[in-house]
């Protein structure tokens, strides 16, 4: 099956890591090197594709010669662990996901401030937290995925924009991630609020919730059954829809970049606050924000905007026509201080909720 689609534009049990890669542990500072090691092992919350955790883990074992074990969890998931641990986290670092339940963890001082030195190579400082909570290592483009071949024989057009999902002939055909578990649903809310207004954004998930068939646990649930049909429209970061049709041979999957502009995830790593392996934490984030790591993500599935400045991006983005600067402007601020408050208030309006809201 064709590869290439041109882009239409308007829990598991912790695991222990095996080990391959080429970098050399030189290329870090010998001090925490040594540090790290002397902890011995290092516990990971991965909230990216489970392919591209198990990797990042495998070449940090092999690198520095550390026990590495990891858990792939949404980030709502991960939220609400390390809100029941209380400064006490059964894992050392996150990984991956998008920051709006980072900031959230932030705020209520459950992340450890660190200064990385790796952070000079970010392209920004947009992609980090002002006080060094959180460090960002991808970006990725929010949009529409759908499948060209169950729209067709419907008789339907491919919705251009957000308001086009609210139309009556998409009712029933919409998969959406759940609000409370997925940090991608989170950016959705934000995104809604800061392009519509508060009370005008919050009626559009409403109004939008008449055509959602399923809420997915996961950010990147949508992408993986448009392909197959059973979800004919998913909202989610496109990256997760080139994933299946490189990877998996969906070439009847279309991405859109919504036309009236859409926003975008920064997907991030940080320290959790009362970490049992802080040196090897450290060196994580260090690793993390390094060619070693990042390049990674594109053997394995992941086909985000990397951002710091001396690693590879993947070609796969840039040949689907996705830019990554083509995105509105982004409250980060307002994002951190009320994402909690609108989670509640978009729940409130829907209802609290039905078992459409998965959670397993």
């Amino acid at each position: 099956m064709k590869k290439m689609l041109s882009v239409l534009l308007a829990a598991g049990m912790l695991v222990s890591c095996a080990s391959f890669a080429s970098a050399d542990a030189a290329d870090f500072d010998p001090e925490l090197v040594a540090a790290a090691k002397e902890e011995g092992q290092l516990v990971v919350y991965g909230s990216c594709e489970e392919e591209y955790l198990a990797a990042a883990c495998e070449n940090f074992e092999k690198l520095f010669g550390l026990k590495v074990q990891y858990q792939r969890l949404s980030t709502g998931e991960v939220q609400a662990k390390i809100e029941e641990e209380q400064g006490n986290p059964s894992a050392d670092v996150w990984f991956g996901g998008t920051t709006d339940p980072y900031n959230v963890c932030a705020a209520e001082g459950l992340l450890e401030a660190y200064e990385a030195k790796n952070a000079s190579h970010l392209l920004s400082d947009m992609y980090r937290d002002a006080n060094g909570q959180w460090y960002g290592i991808y970006k990725g483009i929010l949009g529409f995925m759908v499948n060209t071949e169950e729209l067709e024989r419907k008789g339907l057009e491919t919705p251009q924009d957000w308001p086009d999902l609210l139309k009556e002939e998409y009712k029933g055909l919409i998969w959406l991630s759940n609000y409370s578990t997925a940090g991608t649903a989170k950016l959705v809310i934000n995104t809604m609020i800061q392009k519509y207004g508060h009370d005008e954004g919050i009626q559009f998930l409403k109004d939008l919730d008449a055509n959602v068939e399923v809420y997915t646990k996961s950010g990147s649930g949508p992408s993986k059954n448009v392909g197959t049909g059973e979800c004919v429209i998913g909202i989610g970061f496109l990256h997760d829809g080139i994933t299946q049709i490189v990877d998996n041979g969906y070439d009847n999957i279309g991405l859109v970049v919504p036309s009236s502009g859409t926003s975008f995830e920064i997907g991030a790593t940080a320290i959790f606050k009362g970490a049992a392996h802080p040196n090897a934490a450290k060196l994580w984030v260090e690793y993390a924000l390094s060619p070693d790591c990042v390049e990674l993500a594109d053997q394995y599935g992941s086909y985000q905007f990397l951002v710091i400045d001396n690693a590879e991006q993947p070609k796969q983005a840039e040949e689907f026509g996705l830019d990554p600067e083509n995105v509105m402007d982004y409250d980060f601020e307002d994002a951190k201080n009320n994402i909690t408050t609108y989670i509640s208030e978009v729940m409130e309006a829907l209802g609290g909720g039905d078992d459409r809201f998965q959670t397993k």
